[in-house]
């Protein structure tokens, strides 16, 4: 089944996808004048000075946690782990890349949600990519929207869901073996134990609704992001001496892999095909899923809506995914390149520069960014099936069935989970870089008016 499944996962995850990922964000970089480098400055103050304006379900810095706390997850320690070992240090040069593009991406998923979102029979605001392209194109392309919803659905359990979980038994795991012999039994009776606790928590929030699943995440997101850069950023300040070869790994990692893998890997294509995969996995530009959360910003402007998908990309990729990747190469851990890796090489990282107590502190930012990306994926998840069924009251059955695959999640290798996430992320994906292309104009065309009635 493994076999099969990265023979799926190559397939997917090929020429064609990345083309049109990287494409389509180059084309967007291109119509709107390179607005993630010169508006990246009021993208920043907007996170402090947007008010709310009376037209969404939460406020826009609850939107933002919302959509952080679904990116800012698994994708930043296991994601990132996973790709230098399967790329080397080259395949984070390629996640950089992927993020600066990804900003013009996920600027133009924000701007789209909240320009094309409606208001459903309870009141309640829905938006995403499955309705910008029902409402922004003709219906000669709804099938995209259809199969968005669709691939969304198998996509939560997955990628929201099961490598999380998958990611909190792990640290849990490195915790209690730094600090007693627990045997494998005991251990998986842990992780079983800790499966169902987060399958129960999970289903406490969701089925609050986006208001508290908002409360939540405004007061976790911030907390475990700052909370995990301090740590991470030590981590580099104390291997200081390391940071100039580390650098010059990554950037010549990137174009001869061979070199800095000691031949484990000899394929660029191979770096880049993990870096942007793996970018696209935490950071979700090319995805869609974040403007489902954006969507319901109390806001009148799309165009402001989307600055805030600028930082999203910036404060995940280019900050906390280049910290994971830098806790991994400066504190020289022996990274084993072309095989499987999780977040224990993560979490090796930090254990090696501060010691055996550093892996408590390690693993409840693992749980807490997990937990986080579990929240806001779940959100998608309901979003997507009640497109695609037409009606809510499939939501809260499928809201629980979506809390208890986290017992799944604890229990299953990590190989399997990350090769069907990878899958359905690129599926995922398609139908909404479509809609992306075909609606680039509507962006040029809102960006513009905004900036000229501004100035």
């Amino acid at each position: 089944m493994l076999e099969t499944l990265n023979a799926i996962d190559s397939f997917v995850w090929g020429p064609p996808l990345l083309v049109l990922l990287i494409g389509t964000g180059l084309m967007l970089t291109v119509r709107l004048h390179l607005l993630q480098v010169f508006r990246l400055p009021r993208a920043l103050k907007l996170i402090f000075t947007a008010k709310n304006q009376g037209e969404g379900d939460v406020d826009s810095f609850k939107a933002l946690c919302t959509a952080l706390a679904a990116t800012v997850g698994t994708g930043n320690i296991v994601g990132v782990a996973t790709a230098v070992h399967a790329g080397g240090p080259g395949a984070i040069f390629w996640m950089w890349m992927a993020a600066f593009v990804g900003m013009a991406t996920k600027y133009a998923e924000g701007c789209l949600a909240v320009k094309y979102r409606t208001v459903d029979k309870n009141g309640d605001i829905a938006g995403g990519p499955m309705y910008y392209i029902k409402n922004g194109l003709s219906k000669n392309w709804h099938w995209l929207a259809a199969l968005y919803s669709l691939f969304g659905v198998l996509t939560v359990f997955g990628t929201g869901n099961a490598t999380q979980v998958n990611t909190i038994v792990t640290a849990i795991d490195s915790a209690l073996t730094a600090y007693g012999d627990f045997s494998k039994s005991m251990l998986s009776t842990v992780n079983l134990v800790a499966g169902v606790l987060v399958a129960m928590l999970v289903a406490m929030v969701l089925l609050g609704g986006i208001k508290r699943i908002g409360s939540v995440t405004e007061k976790l997101v911030p907390f475990m992001a700052l909370f995990y850069v301090v740590l991470a950023l030590g981590v580099v300040i104390l291997n200081i001496r390391r940071f100039p070869a580390v650098l010059a790994s990554i950037v010549g990692g990137a174009f001869d892999p061979r070199a800095f893998t000691g031949g484990a890997i000899g394929s660029v294509f191979l770096s880049m095909q993990k870096g942007v995969s793996r970018g696209i996995f935490s950071n979700e530009a090319g995805l869609g899923t974040g403007s489902i959360a954006h969507a319901c910003a109390d806001t009148r402007k799309p165009v402001k809506q989307g600055m805030f998908g600028i930082f999203e990309v910036f404060a995940d990729t280019i900050v906390i995914c280049t910290l994971t990747a830098m806790v991994i190469l400066c504190s020289g851990v022996p990274v084993g390149y072309g095989s499987a890796a999780g977040a224990e090489l993560t979490i090796s990282g930090f254990t090696a520069t501060y010691g055996g107590w550093s892996s408590i502190f390690t693993a409840v930012a693992l749980c807490c960014f997990a937990f986080s990306t579990i929240i806001g994926w779940g959100l998608y998840g309901s979003r997507c099936i009640e497109f695609l069924c037409k009606t809510d009251k499939v939501v809260r059955p499928f809201l629980v069935v979506y809390s208890f695959v986290a017992i799944l999640g604890a229990t299953v290798e990590l190989d399997l989970l990350w090769n069907i996430a990878d899958t359905f992320n690129g599926l995922m994906s398609i139908p909404n870089l479509i809609a992306l292309l075909l609606l680039s104009g509507t962006v040029v065309k809102l960006v513009k008016e905004f900036f000229e009635t501004e100035s």
